[in-house]
């Protein structure tokens, strides 16, 4: 019975996600940028062709892919390293339920299996441009007509569609994560595509397995921390918050952060942190309510259960960041017993109500965190919040419990800068490393954050793939101890086929879509990440073995991914990238 019960749910779940999408291609937006003419796709061969092109490439839907025609494609990994190459079909005449599928990749007596092997077609989203006062890119976008808008690839969809329209270009990523310990050697196996009424179509794959390997991504140093909206799941998925067909939706989409290696928990402490600027607003996990005879009662049932599911089910144990003390709106609800209603605090930090407001609730707060066995692990967290702020509300803190974390991504701010466990700075204000070594001697945790100013790097849908890729390998060249992505799921209205939004520059609020589909963007974040890791190892044994001319390889690879050596490199950010990973794969 509970089985039918579940799978009864994950059939409804399905059914509302693919009904914003019938078929893929059924439900993606149209496309007017100017595209290739009929003449220039009646020059194309009647038959499908397919190719392995580039990864820093979008491919556009409507043109004929002047790259894309290499029939092999050769890799280099670590064991333990999830690596990708992007093929694409493009085709004059309608291809009918296309299939896309890897075999086993086999090196003498060894294989890589299947099952480690993705291959997604990648579906087509709408997209915008950058703000056009080339300033910040923050700010309410009125009128989309305003933005230059165009369809992307850049969804993970899956290995099988409705159809690929006639004269249509549909690339095809393909992931293979390499197995821990794997045997060093070169593994090759085949990519193929069916479809009704076709031949099958072949393309070769091969990858180069290194003797080193990467540890699982749990063991990563790397400190990334994109910030999860449990809300925006419940409404994309139609099910009831906090309900157990919410968990099982939420499941895979978390689960893909996991392993990325996320170390971070994002939890709201109150309504609405942000002011509702999302699409779904943040709800506070945790209940206030003042009872009739003036005492204070708070439920953590939902904050417990998030806390629960993140840490025991998907593997996420890291920080437990909770938002905020210090709102944007600066009000603060609670329901009170006495007249049956809901009422709200309107104080500042410096205020006598805010701590009044706060004060009880973070003691009870420390008491129940040490019960749970949390406390260690648990942040109180603010987000661009002024000095002035900043002050009051760790003096409250503080005189809560001494021992409460404190984090803020923010301006750096020397007069607090010791308070604070975890600090991340904006991207274009860099820290000095003298301040995040120091940071690091004490135990704490330095990074740097994107949102929507930065106009590079960043993961708007419209960004180069590369520059996904960037953004760790930049904190690594600045000393930092990783990255901070403030939305990681804070979906759309129709996030499976539109990713521009009323505020920011399309795909500023999700790197990945509902059903635990991953997208190019994220991937490529990945790939930056472990580049991290394997710059870690090698740096350890270049030392050891007093490898100088090793190192200055190493160095000079990665000189322009920090300030100084990026602005002076005439490399694009693929080459940039690329050029690493030839140095990571030969040391």
């Amino acid at each position: 019975m509970k089985k039918s019960l579940f799978l009864l749910l994950l059939w409804l779940t399905a059914g509302h996600l693919w009904a914003q999408t019938p078929g893929l291609v059924a439900g993606e937006l149209t496309d007017t940028h100017p595209h290739d003419s009929e003449a220039v796709w009646a020059r194309v061969p009647v038959t499908p062709q397919m190719g392995w092109g580039s990864i820093d490439v979008r491919y556009a839907k409507y043109n004929v892919p002047t790259d894309a025609r290499a029939t092999i494609v050769r890799l280099s990994a670590w064991g333990g390293e999830r690596v990708a190459a992007q093929a694409v079909v493009w085709t004059r005449r309608q291809i009918s339920a296309p299939r896309v599928a890897v075999s086993d990749l086999v090196s003498g007596v060894h294989r890589i299996p299947a099952a480690a092997v993705s291959a997604n077609f990648e579906g087509y989203v709408m997209t915008d441009e950058l703000n056009h006062n080339g300033k910040s890119n923050c700010g309410a976008r009125p009128n989309r007509a305003d933005y230059d808008s165009s369809m992307v690839a850049d969804m993970l969809y899956g290995p099988a569609i409705d159809l690929i329209p006639a004269r249509s270009t549909r690339p095809i990523w393909v992931s293979v994560q390499v197995p821990v310990g794997a045997k060093p050697g070169v593994y090759r196996g085949t990519l193929t595509m069916t479809a009704k009424g076709i031949k099958p179509v072949r393309l070769r794959i091969e990858v180069s397995v290194d003797h080193r390997s990467l540890p699982a991504p749990d063991k990563w140093a790397f400190n990334l921390d994109l910030w999860q909206n449990p809300y925006a799941v419940a409404r994309v998925m139609n099910v009831p918050l906090w309900s157990q067909a919410h968990f099982d939706a939420m499941r895979p989409v978390m689960k893909m952060l996991a392993r990325a290696g996320q170390k971070s928990i994002t939890a709201s402490i109150m309504l609405r942190p942000w002011n509702g600027q999302t699409e779904d607003a943040f709800c506070s996990m945790i209940q206030r309510t003042l009872t009739a005879d003036g005492r204070w009662e708070y439920d953590y049932t939902v904050f417990d259960r998030w806390v629960n599911f993140m840490l025991h089910d998907v593997g996420i144990d890291g920080v437990i960041n909770c938002y905020t003390m210090i709102p944007w709106a600066l009000q603060f609800d609670y329901y009170d017993q006495a007249s049956n209603t809901v009422r709200f605090v309107h104080a500042k930090p410096q205020e006598a109500a805010y701590r009044d407001y706060w004060l009880p609730f973070l003691r009870d707060f420390a008491r129940h965190l040490r019960r749970q066995g949390w406390f260690g692990r648990t942040a109180i967290s603010m987000d661009e919040r002024s000095l002035e702020d900043m002050t009051a509300a760790i003096r409250v803190i503080r005189d809560a419990d001494p021992e409460f974390h404190i984090t803020l991504a923010g301006a750096y701010h020397p007069e607090i800068e010791a308070e604070l466990n975890y600090l991340s700075v904006p991207y274009a204000h860099p820290l000095d490393s003298t301040v995040i070594q120091r940071r690091r001697q004490r135990g704490q945790t330095t990074t740097y954050y994107v949102c929507c100013t930065e106009s590079f790097p960043n993961t708007f849908t419209f960004s180069e793939p590369a520059e996904a890729a960037f953004i760790p390998i930049h904190a690594l060249a600045q000393d930092y101890d990783g990255v901070l992505r403030w939305a990681y799921n804070s979906w759309t209205a129709r996030p499976m086929r539109d990713t521009r939004f009323r505020s920011w520059p399309a795909g500023d609020t999700y790197l990945v879509y509902p059903g635990g589909r991953s997208s190019v963007r994220f991937e490529r974040l990945v790939e930056g990440i472990q580049c991290c890791e394997k710059i870690r190892q090698l740096r350890r044994h270049l030392q050891q073995t007093a490898d100088r001319r090793g190192q200055a390889r190493l160095d000079s690879a990665l000189r322009v991914f920090g300030w100084g050596g990026l602005e002076q490199s005439p490399l694009s950010t693929g080459q940039r990238v690329s050029r690493l990973q030839q140095v990571l794969n030969s040391l």
